[in-house]
């Protein structure tokens, strides 16, 4: 197969993925809002598409599909184009449109702040290397391996913190040992509570209300009805300062009634749904998940502490294990080939799933009509730097054979280090979530003493 029918390959899979990310764009992002810059919308399909390209390049390499010479151009292209999006281009017109949309600052000065900005943001991003053990400037500044090892400090930080609250937050949301029982009459007293608090918030305001009526009909019967309302109060007249100060206190208990309310119905649905096939599946789902929990922060805690990384993949591994311990004969090279293609695809799979689900629930919390593009901007760039830096950590998962074009295309990197410093962040991450659950399972009684 020559490189002109390697590339039309590359090139029409890379145009699927565009449009793949462009529907995603169009169909689960914005789908709420008015898509107002289709170069957002753009740079959003391309970054997902050159993400996604270099896991499929990796997957190439382990079925042996196109020549070693394309898949190396392609790797050098594809990760040239990516690196890019998210150092230059993307963080350029996030600090542009951060800027014109500041209501205060002239159009003229719109330009020269975003350089001033972007320039700031360049040293920040070369800073960032300096704590880590990273390249040093003798082997160069403009390369790629300079911008990868920096690119995977950010990139492994946030792959390792949604692994940890993913690995302890699966088990507790999928699980019905963490799920509280609750019955109707508990949800039928705390809407009854709620209720009556609302009600009394109702009497106040309308209290307040008769005696600002009051007021004015004082008001209008002369100057004498107003110095008699100055110097003595009325009477049936009401302390306004006290009976704003008793609402305050209601209007805090309804909003945490209304949590509470809001706690128990949820809770509800879970029990109801634990019963169904689906919830069984997820609650087997969750003991598997919360063994692997345990072995995986255990596993980092023995890295951490001996300074220990694994130097062979997980396949390789399993299969020396098969033959030499369990006496299985089997072709070494056949199944550590198709097994790791059966790997990869299941981590790419799962990866490409968490990313998008967690960059829609993030999306929906904090975006509005004004702020959406800069958002949508921002999870582009943290799409490439995740997929980035995906592949130095899935290099671990592969035989020593398909790591070489990685090691090729990346150089120098220190690979060691990025596996330490996700079981760095992953331990922490995962005991600062079990932490956090673990006060939230228990909520504190809520104080409807009146």
């Amino acid at each position: 197969m020559g490189f002109l029918e390697d590339t039309i390959i590359i090139f029409v899979s890379q145009l699927c993925f565009f449009i793949g990310g462009w529907l995603f764009f169009v169909k689960q992002l914005f789908k709420n809002y008015e898509i107002r810059h289709i170069f957002v919308q753009l740079v959003f399909s391309i970054t997902f598409s050159l993400s996604l390209t270099m896991f499929e390049l990796i997957i190439f390499e382990i079925i042996g599909l196109l020549d070693s010479s394309s898949r190396y151009f392609h790797w050098r292209l594809g990760l040239t184009l990516l690196l890019f999006l998210v150092i230059a281009l993307i963080p350029y017109h996030i600090a542009y449109s951060c800027i014109s949309n500041i209501r205060f600052v002239p159009a003229k000065w719109v330009q020269p702040l975003t350089t001033i900005l972007f320039i700031s943001y360049l040293y920040v991003f070369w800073r960032i290397g300096d704590p880590f053990p990273l390249l040093s400037v003798s082997k160069g500044i403009f390369t790629i391996e300079q911008a990868v090892s920096r690119i995977g400090v950010v990139g492994v930080t946030v792959m390792a913190i949604l692994s940890g609250f993913g690995a302890v937050n699966y088990p507790y949301t999928s699980m019905s040992y963490f799920i509280r029982p609750v019955s109707q009459s508990d949800v039928i007293n705390i809407e009854r509570k709620l209720m009556q608090t609302i009600d009394m918030i109702l009497v106040k305001k309308k209290r307040i209300a008769l005696d600002r009526r009051r007021n004015k009909t004082n008001t209008k019967t002369g100057i004498w009805g107003m110095l008699s309302s100055v110097t003595q109060r009325p009477p049936g007249a009401e302390n306004i300062g006290q009976l704003r100060l008793e609402i305050s206190a209601l209007e805090e208990l309804s909003r945490q009634l209304f949590l509470e309310a809001h706690s128990l119905k949820n809770m509800q649905e879970r029990e109801r749904w634990s019963t169904t096939l689906q919830g069984k599946y997820f609650n087997f789902l969750g003991y598997f998940f919360s063994l692997y929990c345990l072995w995986k922060i255990f596993i980092s805690t023995v890295n951490i502490i001996f300074d220990r990384v694994g130097k062979k993949d997980p396949v390789t591994r399993g299969i020396e294990i098969a033959v030499h311990w369990c006496g299985f004969e089997m072709d070494v090279a056949f199944w550590s080939q198709h097994v790791s293609f059966i790997l990869v695809g299941c981590i790419v799979v799962t990866s490409i799933r968490g990313l998008l689900l967690t960059l829609t629930k993030f999306f929906y919390k904090i975006s509005s009509s004004k702020s959406s593009n800069i958002i949508v901007l921002v999870l582009a760039q943290i799409m490439g730097m995740y997929f980035c830096s995906s592949v130095l950590l899935m290099r671990m998962n592969m035989p020593a054979e398909y790591r070489v074009i990685i090691t090729e295309v990346l150089g120098g990197l220190h690979f060691n280090f990025y596996h330490r410093w996700f079981d760095v962040i992953f331990l922490v991450s995962a005991l600062a979530t079990i932490g956090v659950l673990y006060l939230l399972h228990k909520p504190p009684a809520v104080d409807t003493s009146m």
